[in-house]
């Protein structure tokens, strides 16, 4: 398979009408579309931008490669468009975008064709070809400039035992592995060449590893380039200087660093165990210590949500099963006992898994076993959540101690030293001073939230809601969700769950009625995509709402907030309660007042979705019919 089997001459769009980011991935799907190339718009799109929500794919010097491994792509396929005028994308740089090429993958499919794409991202590194695409007028330019028979052999690497020469070795990956992870390594491998640095470039694409480093090219290179969106095999590199940087600089400061890792100006990365793949997050560059806090807190709110989710539903049928049969029968009692197991391990899980990202592996064991004896003090979410980053912090601190161990004993130090040593003082700690501390600051808050008057309550109702819809997904919803489920688990009212599940599911409900109530404020195209919000809405999939607020954040977000507190505000006015941490509508009906959750999501909703619609101005339709004719 070559390069122009996938860039074919019907998909080219050789003069762009779109003006904006949205509009131009509208175009270039529905494209796709036309030529049976994606068989579903909507699911396609929610791929591509769902990859831009993680970092825009607008790759700087005029050029966007938008693109997602997707269920609705029917055949690999390349799209290239041209904007003569540029399009605002977002980009690295700044600068307006002249090339696009749209990547699409079918899920699940043969990966021969990522090879394709891979080359393909590494022509575009060339300035060359780069600049022969912004001039170019037919179809045929453009494959002709992707013609494998004119195609010069990418830099290749250089020999390992040439001397004098600084050597070093590079990781890329990003998170969808297609375009980011070949560009940074091509980028790598021409700035190299022209500084006469020998290098050798590993990528972790979406088939996996390809030029895997060997333990002889690692021991022997000066430094260690690892330019990932994506967390990858670091233990390996122990004792080197290490330039953790995300993947986009590998494209765009590629000489920056490789002089910091030929010269060694980087951090020796430390790992007590790199036969073990353990990892240390000391030599990361750059972050604030919150950037790195909020890192391993999310690592176990990740690892923790499964158990919330999968506890908390079986929880909730049960409770529909006693309503219906009775608390004896054998659906109840079963589903009850399951569903409560899972809850068991929320706070060990949590805390262990925080542990883990600050320590690593050694950190696992301290961090549940101070989660366990968090829950077993009735110190509760606040207590569980200390103890994983003091278990983290006491293993990196015990590791430390234990350098100067003889290496004959080297072996024993994870299998014996560190559970051992994690596990007493990290037990000690717990039994005799957190877990007593934070049991009565617990008890206190929990005496607190049950004094509050109706007003509070409502308010507190409020605010949490509208934490929910103030970034649908990101670190403020979590915080909300994360203190509701906390709530949750040490007392089982779910009171505050009705709350936060309301302000989640108000802002793609908004949306979904926004774009009925109020046609001539959205296109046709934003119409199709606002329909399926109804269902990620009532499902409790705040993210349905994501793409609407990227592409007009103070209108969508501000609107939905107010939506949001208002509904998370009534629930606690009318004393709404949801059994399950999960589950929207689907859950709504064991709660109590269940009706009153539905009111209170619908009058949020409504007030959302009108003031969304008065806000938002008239769709352009000079420019909406351009595009659209376009489209057509």
């Amino acid at each position: 398979m070559k390069i122009n089997d996938v860039l074919k001459k019907d998909l080219m769009i050789m003069d762009m009408k779109a003006r904006t980011k949205e509009s131009a991935i509208d175009e270039m799907v529905k494209r796709l579309v036309d030529e049976g190339v994606v068989n579903d718009f909507d699911t396609f799109k929610e791929g591509i931008m769902n990859r831009e929500a993680q970092t825009s794919t607008g790759l700087g010097d005029g050029i966007a490669m938008p693109h997602s491994k997707n269920k609705a792509v029917v055949e690999p396929a390349v799209l290239f468009a041209k904007s003569s005028n540029g399009v605002n994308y977002d980009a690295l740089d700044g600068q307006p975008v002249e090339i696009f090429f749209m990547i699409a993958a079918p899920e699940g499919g043969n990966n021969l064709h990522l090879e394709v794409l891979a080359s393909l991202s590494r022509r575009l590194v060339d300035a060359e070809v780069v600049q022969a695409l912004k001039t170019t007028q037919k179809p045929e330019d453009v494959q002709l400039i992707f013609d494998e028979s004119n195609e010069e052999e990418a830099v290749t690497e250089t020999q390992a035992n040439e001397k004098g020469k600084k050597f070093v070795v590079a990781v890329t990956a990003c998170p969808t592995g297609i375009a980011h992870t070949y560009m940074a390594e091509d980028a790598l491998k021409k700035k190299a060449a022209e500084m006469g640095v020998e290098i050798r470039v590993e990528t972790n694409g979406t088939d996996g590893a390809k030029n895997k480093l060997t333990r002889e090219e690692i021991e022997r290179a000066d430094g260690v380039i690892v330019a990932a969106d994506k967390k990858v095999d670091t233990a390996r590199f122990n004792g080197k200087p290490v330039v953790e940087r995300p993947v986009s600089d590998g494209i765009k400061k590629a000489e920056e660093l490789i002089t910091k890792a030929s010269t060694g100006d980087a951090p020796l990365y430390k790992s007590d165990d790199s036969a073990n793949t353990e990892e240390s997050s000391d030599s990361s560059e750059g972050g604030s210590i919150w950037q790195s806090i909020y890192k391993d807190l999310m690592n176990g709110i990740s690892h923790m949500l499964p158990f919330v989710v999968g506890g908390g539903i079986l929880l909730a049928l049960s409770f529909l099963f006693e309503s219906f049969l009775g608390s004896d029968s054998v659906f109840f009692t079963s589903l009850n006992t399951i569903g409560g197991s899972a809850f068991q391990f929320l706070i060990p899980i949590l805390a262990g898994y925080i542990a883990y990202s600050i320590a690593d592996r050694p950190g696992l064991l301290p961090g549940m076993a101070g989660g366990f004896l968090a829950v077993e003090s009735n110190a509760g979410f606040l207590g569980g959540l200390v103890a994983g980053f003091v278990a983290g912090y006491v293993m990196n601190a015990i590791k430390k101690m234990l350098k100067g161990v003889p290496k004959t004993f080297e072996g024993l130090k994870s299998i014996l030293l560190y559970p051992v040593l994690g596990l007493l003082v990290v037990g000690l700690l717990m039994f005799f001073i957190i877990g007593p501390f934070f049991a009565v600051i617990n008890n206190a808050m929990l005496d607190f939230l049950n004094s509050l008057g109706t007003g509070n309550v409502v308010l507190l109702g409020a605010v949490l809601g509208g934490m929910m819809a103030v970034d649908m997904g990101g670190p403020v919803n979590k915080a909300a969700y994360a203190f509701s489920i906390g709530i949750f688990t040490d007392t089982g009212d779910g009171a505050l769950m009705a709350a936060v599940m309301v302000g989640g599911m108000i802002p793609p409900l908004a949306i979904a009625l926004s774009t009925v109530l109020f046609k001539s404020k959205f296109t046709d195209l934003e119409k199709q995509s606002g329909l399926s919000n109804f269902v990620l809405g009532v499902s409790f999939i705040t993210e349905g709402a994501i793409p609407f607020a990227a592409a007009d954040p103070v209108r969508v977000i501000g609107s939905s907030v107010l939506g949001a507190a208002i509904g998370g505000g009534l629930t606690q006015l009318w004393n709404v309660s949801i059994p399950a941490p999960h589950g929207g509508l689907f859950v709504a009906g064991i709660g109590e007042n269940p009706l009153l959750f539905i009111v209170a999501l619908l009058i949020g909703s409504i007030i959302s979705a009108v003031a969304m619609g008065l806000w938002k101005p008239r769709v352009d339709t000079t420019n909406k019919n351009a595009v659209e004719s376009n489209l057509n």
